[in-house]
């Protein structure tokens, strides 16, 4: 027994420590973005001088436009008054979007959260990745995940859904069958164990062309 439970403890670390390395190089992704675009912003201010010692307006106001709708694409980062939960919620959605899906998020997080970063780092990462691995499947028009994060009293609640082009996934006992290869399936035991631990409630429902987890976690 103290074989086998040893290996799992192995196998368990290796998968954490696969998920934080991943989740670090999306953030490095997201701020070298940002950084990009700061870069950037001297040209344009020397750009727009430029037009406007020529007096040409016209050429400024679309110059604007395009600077506007630049930024409109650049400054969708989430703040959720939570600065860990900031940095994993928006490299995953830098992620997602570079895969064409779409990400409906509204989180708001005024507290201290009493879960460790690993622990958070992990629930909403596979969140995120299953929902990212149903949706790259679908026609784009389908890719979509909702998120939702709250305070409900004392408790976090997380909300996750994903379209799942009409197929409802089937349960293998009181667990949905993962679609994941070999060892893959780590993720979800992972995220399982830590909500047990935490005195949490989790809840897992497959209707209606979507899949939807619900996590509530105590934070007193």
């Amino acid at each position: 027994m103290g074989f086998f439970s040893g290996k799992m403890d192995k196998q368990i670390a290796s998968y954490q420590q696969e998920l934080m390395e991943t989740h670090y190089h999306e953030v490095d992704n997201m701020y070298r973005q940002i950084r990009g675009w700061r870069h950037d912003y001297r040209n344009h201010i020397q750009t727009m001088k430029a037009y406007a010692a020529s007096g040409n307006w016209e050429a400024i106001r679309r110059y604007l436009d395009l600077l506007d709708d630049d930024l409109t694409a650049v400054d969708t980062v989430i703040r959720t008054g939570n600065s860990m939960t900031d940095a994993i919620l928006n490299s995953k959605i830098s992620l997602a979007r570079s895969k064409n899906i779409q990400v409906e998020a509204d989180a708001y997080i005024p507290v201290k959260l009493k879960l460790s970063e690993i622990d958070l780092c992990c629930i909403i990462g596979n969140l995120f990745d299953n929902a990212i691995e149903a949706s790259v499947n679908l026609p784009e028009a389908q890719r979509v995940i909702r998120v939702y994060m709250d305070m409900k009293g004392t408790q976090l609640y997380i909300s996750f859904t994903n379209f799942t082009a009409g197929k409802k996934i089937k349960k293998e006992g009181k667990r949905f069958r993962s679609t994941k290869g070999k060892g893959r399936g780590f993720g979800l035991a992972r995220m399982d164990a830590i909500v047990e631990r935490l005195n949490g409630y989790i809840s897992r429902n497959s209707e209606d062309g979507a899949f939807t987890t619900e996590i509530l976690l105590p934070q007193m």
